[in-house]
């Protein structure tokens, strides 16, 4: 592998980065706070400003796009922001493009796979369903490959819903949850590499554990490994006056996300197939 460039540098980033450095290879790191990354050249800059973005080592590298798009809207202003920085001449050798398995929109329970048509129906999923397509159109242009990873609900031991379940948030009762997708982070960080690897230009890989749960169970693992009291359930109608349209987009969208693509083209090997395994002691 050429310099591998992460865009963004926050929990995924640093555990694809250690990763790296330890079988050897370069790596550059850009978000916008300092070095993040022991070992790694760091850039800092702001996908809010183009002006920040002329100088990433982006020529024949290998890119992670990490970063989180904006808050608002449905269009990816970030992603446009980086790929219109990058001139003729200056391209990078492969880009993996984390998005979202929210852009399938709810399946109600339904199994997707990479050729289930997307029908994203939140602002979030929207967004990278933008971001998708700005950067195929982009690999198509230039004639860089461009891998998209449908990425679902993240989640390890430093990534539980501390919050939410210190502060009493309540959860939907289990008889009206339908099931919902997990990867553990460290799994996530070697399918990233994997997908640098082994995919092709133009393809598209669920990312999944391939164990849905509901969202309460989840919870309610979390906080077993945590030592914290089991959060309130409460229902539908509850949920919609307590809740925050966030949370309650999580409860209200369900899918089925069919791994098997990833497992057989990517070659990885799961370390955490369930949350149960993830959240061992």
């Amino acid at each position: 592998m050429s310099e591998l460039l992460l865009i963004g540098c926050g929990a995924i980033g640093r555990r694809i980065g250690r990763l790296a450095l330890d079988r050897g290879d370069s790596v550059a790191t850009f978000n916008r706070e300092d070095a993040c990354l022991p070992g790694a050249r760091h850039c800092t800059g702001n996908l809010d400003l183009p002006v920040t973005l002329a100088d990433l080592p982006i020529k024949g590298a290998s890119v992670i796009y990490l970063a989180p798009p904006p808050g608002g809207g449905h269009e990816e202003t970030r992603v446009r922001n980086f790929i219109s920085s990058i001139f003729p001449g200056n391209e990078p050798a492969k880009i993996v493009y984390i998005s979202t398995s929210a852009v399938y929109g709810d399946a109600q329970g339904d199994v997707v796979t990479e050729e289930t048509p997307p029908m994203p129906g939140t602002a979030r999923g929207k967004r990278r369903l933008h971001g998708e397509e700005l950067f195929l159109a982009f690999g198509r242009e230039r004639g860089i490959p461009v891998v998209i990873l449908r990425v679902t609900a993240i989640y390890a031991a430093d990534r539980l819903p501390v919050t939410q379940l210190t502060t009493g948030q309540p959860v939907l009762r289990e008889e009206e949850c339908m099931p919902t997708n997990r990867i553990h982070a460290d799994d996530l960080a070697r399918i990233c590499l994997a997908a640098l690897e082994r995919g092709e230009g133009g393809e598209i890989f669920n990312v999944s554990d391939g164990h849905p749960t509901s969202m309460t169970s989840y919870f309610d693992a979390a906080a077993d490994k945590l030592g914290l009291s089991r959060p309130r359930r409460v229902t539908m109608e509850e949920a919609k006056k307590v809740m925050t349209p966030l949370m309650i987009s999580y409860f209200s969208e369900s899918r089925v996300v069919d791994n098997r693509k990833m497992l057989e083209k990517l070659g990885v090997e799961l370390r955490y197939p369930t949350v149960e395994e993830g959240l061992k002691p």
